[in-house]
């Protein structure tokens, strides 16, 4: 692995920073109409109805008669996410930096998914709506809102469930930057309690967690497409006209030049024999 300069790591501090902040900001700033978050909640509901996917009191009601389960599935929504997200991209930018870039390419396009449907199409989690569901976050627990104050949190921006996108995103980053058994099965139970423990929290509908679960995947695709296509660019260019490439091109280069120079011997060997 290469050393760090510190460049490189106020540049990322600088990135991930101002992302959170515009994350929250945006969320703030574009909170709906009440009466139209409301409306499109009751739409949801109404679908999940229709698709068999009304999990919601289900899930709930599997917790709520324990004040142990409660608690335990406030604290996985609770710190399952920031506290989990943080301290793993720091991990991958120490030890793993091209899945640590693939990770934070995919949260900023997943991210600028999200912040046009808490725009354009606001949703009111189920909490809100009087279905006989119970807040346990709130009558239970107050670590949340010291994580997040309620000047930055905006009620009406359910869909798409980001709290589970981007746990799953972080899940399958991890997946593929690691062997460890260990490792890897929290990588897969991290992001199956989360997405539990919104809907029986009654922060999220079960539609939320499917569309946060789309929005990171196409960011995913995303970052990868843009990566492979950088990949490209950067074979297309190595050492083609003697020129050195600029620095940041320069670190991939090296990957493909070794088989390019071979290839051109074989071919020169080949003119030889056919003179």
């Amino acid at each position: 692995m290469e050393p760090i300069s510190g460049r490189t790591l106020l540049r990322e501090v600088s990135l991930i920073a101002g992302a959170m902040l515009l994350y929250f900001g945006v969320r703030n700033l574009t909170s709906g109409s009440a009466d139209i978050a409301l409306l499109n909640a009751r739409r949801i509901f109404r679908f999940e109805g229709w698709a068999q996917l009304d999990w919601e009191h289900g899930l709930q009601g599997a917790v709520i008669g324990s004040e142990t389960l409660v608690n335990l599935t406030n604290w996985v929504y609770i710190w399952g996410h920031w506290p989990v997200i943080l301290p793993t991209a720091l991990a991958l930018f120490l030890w793993r930096r091209e899945r640590y870039y693939l990770l934070r390419n995919a949260f900023f396009v997943s991210g600028a998914i999200g912040f046009l449907f808490f725009a354009l199409v606001p949703v009111a989690p189920p909490r809100l709506l009087d279905l006989g569901l119970v807040d346990t976050v709130t009558s239970q627990s107050s670590s949340y809102r010291a994580l997040q104050p309620p000047g930055l949190t905006n009620q009406y921006a359910a869909f798409p469930s980001l709290h589970v996108g981007w746990n799953v995103l972080l899940g399958i980053v991890v997946l593929t930057a690691t062997t460890s058994r260990v490792v890897r099965l929290l990588a897969v139970a991290g992001p199956l309690a989360m997405a539990f423990s919104v809907v029986a929290t009654a922060n999220h509908f079960v539609v939320d967690v499917f569309g946060g679960i789309a929005a990171v995947l196409i960011g995913l695709a995303v970052a990868v497409w843009a990566n492979r296509r950088g990949a490209a660019m950067v074979d297309g260019l190595a050492g083609d006209d003697g020129h050195p490439l600029p620095a940041p091109l320069r670190d991939r280069a090296p990957l493909r030049q070794p088989a390019r120079r071979a290839a051109r011997r074989g071919a020169s060997r080949r003119s030889v024999r056919r003179g």
